[in-house]
């Protein structure tokens, strides 16, 4: 097919579909006709409106016949429009103002419009980090900390130098009472921003809980909710089913100095202290 001839050969594959039902051919030459149309029109495709024909198209052959390489071209069409249609709506202006009008819902507490402007600004410029740590810290309000917590990451991915990210991530965690993560996430954010306040108060925020767990000041009701959240944690769960750590955890009953000898190892350190944290062991 030339360019000049795809017209033609949509015509001619339109005609062979006819032709084939009239005739009852086989389902798998209707289908052929039906890919072939869709091919032509994925060539002439310039926007994201172009490529609803092209989808219809592609659907139509794979009722006719289920083939793997017109299945193909049907979920590249898809892409290609999804990806179209965020090219044509993208625009960093409107979702400035989208933010602004975010911001301003923040500050009457309408969370939930604000969210839907954040929302609105984030369709029409993913790649605004600030955009995601608004809309963060509007889930955090509404106790929405999952939500809160994936677009907190998002905004880090898009700038990693953003501390806004940093801070918004580890409030969160400091939150869900995951003093280890959310002291890692404070620190990663220091090391890009050194002079944060509130990376530095998240950090000493963090010190102060996991040493409540070290030296065993917390209450029993602390204490089991913090252990019935930890067993939940896949990092927990890994470092309790490790052989070596189970083998640790024994000597720190059983065996005083071969205990010792394993603290010396950071990796070994590193993993009671997350234990100690998550209250699953008690240093008295």
């Amino acid at each position: 097919m030339v360019l000049i001839g795809y017209d033609e050969c949509i015509k001619d594959c339109e005609k062979a579909v006819e032709r084939g039902r009239e005739l009852r051919s086989d389902y798998k030459m209707v289908a052929r006709a039906l890919t072939r149309k869709g091919t032509a029109l994925v060539k002439m495709a310039k926007t994201s409106k172009d490529y609803e024909p092209v989808i219809e198209t592609f659907q139509k052959a794979l009722t006719e016949h289920r083939n793997p390489d017109t299945l193909k071209k049907l979920n590249d069409a898809e892409r290609a429009k999804k990806e179209l249609e965020q090219q044509e709506y993208y625009s960093p202006e409107l979702a400035e103002k989208e933010r602004e009008k975010g911001n301003e819902c923040f500050k009457e507490q309408k969370y939930p419009d604000a969210i839907k402007h954040y929302t609105e600004a984030i369709r029409r410029n993913p790649k605004d980090a600030k955009a995601y740590s608004n809309r963060a810290a509007c889930y955090t309000k509404l106790g929405a900390m999952p939500e809160g917590l994936k677009d907190a990451e998002k905004c880090i991915e898009i700038d990693p130098k953003f501390s806004k990210g940093y801070t918004r991530k580890g409030a969160i965690q400091f939150f869900m009472k995951e003093f280890d993560k959310a002291l890692e996430t404070y620190q990663e954010g220091l090391k890009h921003d050194p002079q944060n306040t509130e990376l530095l108060e998240g950090v000493k925020s963090c010190v102060q809980q996991i040493n409540r767990a070290s030296r065993g000041d917390l209450t029993p009701d602390e204490l089991k909710e913090r252990q019935a959240k930890a067993m939940q944690d896949p990092e927990i769960q890994n470092i309790l089913t490790d052989p070596v750590m189970a083998q640790v955890l024994k000597d720190l009953q059983e065996n005083p100095k071969a205990a010792q000898d394993h603290m010396k190892n950071p990796s070994v350190m590193n993993k009671i202290q997350k234990l100690i944290s998550a209250g699953i062991v008690q240093m008295r």
